[in-house]
């Protein structure tokens, strides 16, 4: 017989066996998950040895013609180490279970009050601290590397700095051990449960879930803007998009989304689309949604993307709408894409653009930017091998890439939430697009690296597609370009060098804050993020930067003042299809919603 004190005793220890019987199970799962990964190709997992090589002999270099800066460094690391060492060890002989003075700076990561106030916790965290710290200075203060290596390994030992973070284990973590004990190690059997579906989703890879994969669905909750299908081929299908108002401008807009990811970024909610936006507006829309490519279009190159995909839609627009001229938009890799679909019209004598605007686009590649660290040989080699291999760069792989560029909001943070506090993934529509990534044709994506990014061909000489030499020049347009102030892909001072070589004599170009993403998908409505206009002539970045002026919200309705004067008047509003192109599909079509054939698997 039990006492009242003894049941809820005994209810806490079955629920805790039952709970180490859960995660015995999900650990067999795991193993078994883990089985079926295929051997991963070494030259995309990391930077070659030759780059550890150059840090070491630059260190060695170092200690030889500098030994007292080395040593320096080493004592002042030394010291500060000791001394909070020393005053941890203080407080708790006079028995105080407390922290010492904690001079380090504030860290979203440590923001658990325990990191402060408990001894072992603080004590750990600021060590760690201490140790980034002079790692951090070791590696700025090497003067015998180049600036490229320089910036590579910068960004690899940081990576490596924030892996080892104490916010990142079990056993350092604070809060996760407070939600083990309060859930009788439930919220461990969720986190394992979340580990070993990501790991069965990803072919024994890890790949931490952003958000929710059932809290959205494509046409239903997000990429729900009105509108339909009205022509198709092996690359794009083209949506026009249902007029909002009774009259709309003359000259049709078409939008060229990127196609390393999928085109309902500008499509989410209806309260954050720019497509719906637009239409709001009184524009015309057509937006071109790619092909997700299997192995079939391992032949698929920037030529096939320009004569079939941009050059096609523009002439399906004009036959439509009966207009001689359309505005066009292209953003990131479009965007550079349709910089050189413009110098190749300007070639033809083709003036069917009126105007471009360039989001977030980089055409000259001379700096890089933070993915620079990634286009180095060592994986660009890599690539090729793989590409070469399954005929596609497979999504896993671009996805990976650009979360690595933000890993402890991308990776590490989710990764603790899901795997150590067992929290369920957010249902968050920005981030279950991020997760929604697309394959690359395997010539397209070799073409796009060796000859723009690595080469800076468009920029430097010219780049040779339909036996023409195509140069930064010959982009003549009215343009605009919009850059995000914290771009990790597109630096924005990239962007606007290549805006300076365009030879457009109306350029108009707005830097909006925030990143990549964010700083485009800014809504009016939330006045969350504001923009910078200048006057400047576009020729010095941080010339035109000092004389801007900063507004309070989007860019949005500075931009739509800006292609409204180059859009005509206003006429009855066009409804999708016509007898020539009738409606194939309702809105978002569903290139957008197919799952490649052969995909294949990460090597």
């Amino acid at each position: 017989m039990t006492t009242d004190h003894e049941a809820p005793k005994q209810a806490d220890l079955e629920r805790l066996n039952h709970n180490i019987a859960k995660m015995e199970l999900l650990s067999q799962r795991l193993v078994a998950a883990i089985g079926r990964r295929t051997p991963r190709r070494q030259s995309l997992q990391g930077p070659s040895n030759e780059l550890f090589v150059k840090a070491a002999t630059a260190y060695m270099a170092e200690m030889v013609n500098n030994p007292s800066k080395v040593l320096e460094h080493q004592v002042s690391y030394w010291g500060k180490a000791l001394k909070h060492y020393v005053e941890a060890q203080q407080f708790l002989a006079k028995g105080k279970l407390a922290a010492p003075p904690d001079p380090t700076p504030k860290d979203r990561r440590f923001s658990n009050p325990l990191w402060e106030t408990h001894p072992y916790f603080n004590f750990i965290k600021q060590q760690y601290m201490l140790t980034s710290e002079a790692m951090q200075q070791a590696v700025a203060d090497l003067e015998h590397l180049d600036d490229r290596d320089r910036k590579r390994v910068e960004y690899f030992s940081r990576q490596i700095m924030d892996m080892l973070a104490p916010s990142n284990y079990l056993t350092t973590n604070p809060e996760a051990l407070e939600r083990a004990v309060e859930t009788d190690g439930e919220s461990l059997v969720r986190g394992l449960e979340n580990l070993v579906r990501d790991i069965e989703a990803n072919n024994g890879e890890l790949l931490v879930s952003l958000a929710d994969k059932d809290a959205f669905k494509v046409g239903e909750n997000i990429g729900t803007t009105e509108g339909s299908v009205i022509y198709r081929n092996r690359m794009f299908e083209l949506i026009q998009y249902t007029p909002k108002t009774e009259n709309v401008y003359k000259t049709p807009l078409i939008i060229f989304p990127p196609w390393i990811n999928k085109f309902y970024i500008l499509d989410l909610k209806p309260q954050n689309s720019l497509i719906r936006w637009i239409v709001e507006q009184g524009f015309t829309l057509f937006v071109v949604s790619w092909v997700n490519p299997d192995a079939s279009y391992r032949d698929v190159g920037m030529e096939e993307y320009i004569e079939e995909g941009f050059l096609t839609a523009i002439d399906q627009v004009k036959a439509i709408t009966g207009e001689a001229k359309v505005n066009a938009v292209g953003y990131c890799i479009a965007g550079t894409t349709l910089a050189l679909t413009l110098s190749l019209m300007a070639k033809r004598k083709d003036s069917s653009i009126k105007s471009a605007t360039f989001l977030t686009t980089l055409t000259d590649f001379s700096d890089q930017g933070e993915v620079g660290v990634f286009l180095d040989d060592d994986f660009v080699d890599g690539i090729e091998a793989e590409v070469t291999e399954a005929g596609v760069l497979n999504s896993f792989f671009m996805s990976r890439t650009f979360s690595f560029l933000r890993s402890n909001d991308l990776i590490y943070g989710p990764a603790v939430r899901s795997y150590m506090l067992g929290e369920a993934p957010p249902a968050f529509d920005l981030l279950y697009w991020n997760g929604d990534g697309t394959n690359l044709p395997a010539k397209m994506a070799i073409e796009y690296l060796r000859g723009l990014c690595q080469d800076d061909k468009f920029a430097q000489g010219g780049f040779g597609l339909f036996g023409e030499t195509l140069k930064i020049g010959d982009v003549k347009v009215p343009m605009c370009a919009v850059a995000c102030e914290t771009d990790h892909i597109a630096a924005w001072k990239s962007s606007f060098n290549g805006v300076r070589q365009m030879g457009s004599k109306d350029k108009t170009f707005i830097l909006s804050e925030s990143g990549h993403v964010a700083g485009i998908v800014n809504p009016p409505t939330k006045q969350k993020y504001g923009h910078y206009t200048s006057d400047a002539p576009i020729e010095d970045p941080d010339a035109w930067r000092a004389a801007a002026t900063r507004a309070p919200g989007s860019w949005w309705p500075v931009w739509g003042e800006w292609l409204a004067k180059r859009s005509g008047a206003k006429v009855a509003a066009r409804m999708p299809g016509t007898a020539s192109h009738p409606v194939l599909a309702p809105a978002p079509g569903t290139y957008v919603r197919a799952i490649p054939t052969s995909d294949t698997a990460p090597g």
